[in-house]
């Protein structure tokens, strides 16, 4: 079996981490993913390069708590988080979320609440190059709104 979660500067495929994920279950009937990229602009201002941070070892216990969660949560069979970091550009991926389960329902809610919380739980830092100089990337209050719908309150922004 493979990691539930990988945090690395190396690029990932897609149909690799699914095909993976497959294998551990002959009962997945379901497989969601999010594939999240660098975009080429953020809050109206072009951004060519992004940076992400982590405090290794933290980041990855915060994240593996999270698929505890997921489990808790959704009747679901497996999950995989690969999340990069160091210095992207526009269009590289970033982070990968993977959940199968018997039934799409599960997979996605679950693929979901994943998201939300890598969002806004996770602890990774975002540095963004634009124009008019490099920046932090700060919380969204809409991404506090996401979480909350889970029933977590987690003031961020």
């Amino acid at each position: 079996m493979s990691a539930r979660v990988r945090i690395q500067t190396a690029d990932f495929d897609l149909s690799t981490e699914v095909a993976l994920l497959r294998l551990q279950d002959k009962g997945v009937g379901a497989v969601c993913s999010f594939l999240g990229t660098v975009r080429d602009r953020n809050d109206g201002q072009s951004v060519s390069a992004m940076e992400l941070e982590h405090y290794p070892g933290m980041t990855e216990k915060a994240i593996e708590a999270m698929i505890d969660q997921a489990f808790e949560r959704f009747d679901i069979l497996g999950a995989r988080v690969i999340h990069r970091v160091g210095p992207l550009q526009p269009l590289d991926q970033i982070v990968l979320v993977v959940v199968s389960s018997a039934h799409r329902g599960q997979s996605f809610q679950a693929c979901e609440f994943l998201m939300d919380y890598l969002k806004t739980q996770a602890p990774f830092w975002k540095k963004e190059q634009t124009p008019e100089g490099a920046r932090w990337v700060d919380a969204r209050v809409s991404d506090d709104a996401a979480l909350a719908r889970w029933g977590i309150q987690a003031p961020n922004a």
